[in-house]
């Protein structure tokens, strides 16, 4: 278990890294289609718009929380 204290980067982590999983892979698919080898294909994709995305997360988070509480009122 890691200290609560880096639970924003530990969310930044799993949530770019699901998000670049899902978007590379159906980039993927549009790109190629459904044919041998387009899973390495998908991963090769993946892995590098991970490293992209993980950084990216961490400095847009605070903009994009700042943004919703604009938009959103207390219940």
């Amino acid at each position: 278990m890691i200290p609560a204290r880096y639970a924003h980067i530990a969310f930044g982590f799993v949530l770019s890294g699901m998000m670049s999983f899902l978007v590379s892979g159906i980039s993927t698919f549009l790109a190629v289609g459904f044919i041998p080898g387009v899973i390495g294909q998908w991963i090769g994709a993946w892995l590098p718009s991970w490293a992209v995305a993980f950084p990216i997360v961490l400095i847009v988070a605070p903009a994009a929380r700042r943004l919703v509480g604009k938009l959103t009122r207390p219940d």
